[in-house]
């Protein structure tokens, strides 16, 4: 399949170095168009299929693709080629059944571009992270390695796949090991329960196991198979992590990265896993904890900086912001505050830029606010993310109304601007926001009186 869509790429006129912007559905084929553009020399660009028209749009200015393929029932018009993707009724998909496939390999080096995974920034703006053949296959032989992937393993796969976890992590694992993979369309408990019997490996967001935890059928039996739980994207809980351990007598173990840096950091296949933490740095990945230009001592906070052949390369035709990314010394500085204790182990505090968290999706609030501020009737607005018992952190805007405020209008003006999973979960009406002696709003301070707005009376998971 991976042949037949390289030949259908070069039938579009793709070129190596080209951008081929894809927002589609989780499917076989999407995986395949995924392979044909390393294959091709191309630069493949994911997108979330909930993204709006107008997201995508300035997706499409930004990266300036040669070729856009869209699911055939959401494509939009876009001032290049375009095709769609679908067994049935995709363009490209019946282009490439027709094709002989081919298995050349366009030729790349290391520091050529493989991907490119937009990221938003406190702007609101998202900024094109541009990933590497050498990242890549630096982070995929290293979690082959510490996660002891074998030919025997299979995958239990409910990620979607237009962003590092379930396209590079979960795949690129199960492929350099010729793992079976059972792949879902997406999270579902019922599918994951009826099929866990037959895994080995499952990889997931804390919103995951939260929700199967509630299954009473997710028991030790049921998990008697499985060789390996691994959970990243989002912090677990000490309370999630105990409660899995007793309802199925497996840690799990969890991980840090982020999209620039692909892991970073993983609790250890062998030895102890302990809650509230995410474990030691990958091989060959450098990583120091530093505060005011200096690096920390042992259990002091700061930020977590890295070095390494995982990283990215920089922020697509963004000079300045690749500058700020790093250290003189070629550290990227994550903007997570952390620790290192005496064994190297890293424990991660929060971060040092507003980012939510909501059901594994990276959701910047400066974007949402700037949406916010364009309705009349919104003197002023700050959007925070609050603890959810499901989603990790829900989205939740703070509002100084002028005038009638009416939830369900601003509902359908969210509808086809910005991705649902972006949009609040709730609106929360106040006469004014807290300030610190410089007028910047304090989003702490909102954090900690409302902290347990989604949680019911016995705080219940």
């Amino acid at each position: 399949m991976s042949g037949q869509y390289a030949a259908a790429l070069e039938k579009c006129g793709v070129k190596e170095g080209d951008r081929v912007l894809v927002k589609v559905e989780k499917s076989i084929d999407a995986v395949a168009l995924y392979l044909a553009c390393l294959q091709s020399g191309a630069v493949y660009v994911p997108s979330n299929p909930k993204n709006t028209v107008e997201e995508t749009a300035y997706l499409f200015q930004d990266a300036e693709p040669s070729l856009v393929v869209f699911s055939h029932e959401n494509s939009q018009s876009v001032d290049a080629r375009s095709e769609t993707l679908g067994r049935g009724h995709g363009s490209l998909t019946s282009l490439a059944d027709s094709l002989q496939g081919t298995d050349e390999v366009t030729q790349r080096s290391g520091s050529d571009l493989a991907a490119m995974l937009y990221t938003s920034g406190t702007t609101g703006k998202p900024k094109g992270a541009m990933l590497t053949h050498r990242g890549l296959i630096a982070n995929a032989i290293a979690l082959h390695d510490i996660w002891g992937f074998e030919s025997e393993d299979i995958l239990l796969h409910c990620l979607p796949i237009f962003h590092v976890h379930g396209l590079f992590v979960a795949l690129h694992c199960a492929m350099l090991s010729a793992s079976e993979v059972i792949f879902l369309n997406k999270f579902d408990p019922e599918s994951i329960i009826s099929n866990m019997s037959e895994a080995t490996v499952m990889m997931g967001v804390p919103t995951h196991y939260a929700r199967l935890l509630g299954d009473s059928r997710f028991d030790h039996d049921l998990c008697a198979h499985m060789r390996l739980f691994t959970s990243g994207s989002a912090p677990m809980s000490e309370l999630v992590h105990e409660k899995f351990q007793r309802q199925t007598s497996h840690r799990i173990l969890e991980r840090y990265g982020m999209t620039e840096a692909g892991i970073i950091t993983s609790n250890p296949l062998e030895g102890e896993r302990i809650p509230g933490t995410v474990g030691f740095p990958l091989p060959d990945m450098e990583l120091r904890v530093a505060q005011d230009d200096r690096e920390c001592d042992i259990d002091e906070l700061g930020v977590v900086e890295v070095r390494g052949s995982h990283l990215f390369s920089g922020y697509w035709r963004q000079l300045e912001k690749t500058a700020a990314a790093f250290t003189k010394d070629g550290y990227l500085i994550t903007g997570d505050i952390g620790s290192l204790d005496k064994h190297g182990r890293v424990s991660l505090q929060g971060r040092s830029n507003d980012m939510i968290i909501s059901g594994g999706e990276n959701i910047y609030p400066k974007e949402v606010e700037l949406y916010l501020e364009e309705i009349p009737n919104v003197n002023e607005c700050v959007v925070v993310g609050l603890p959810h018992p499901d989603l990790g952190e829900a989205v939740t805007a703070f509002l100084i109304p002028d005038g009638d405020f009416s939830e369900v209008a601003v509902g359908e003006y969210f509808k086809s601007r910005i991705a649902s999973y972006k949009q609040p979960k709730k609106y929360v009406l106040v006469d004014s926001l807290p300030r610190n002696a410089m007028g910047k709003i304090q989003r702490s301070k909102l954090r900690d009186e409302y902290s347990t707005l989604f949680f019911d009376a016995d705080n219940h998971i």
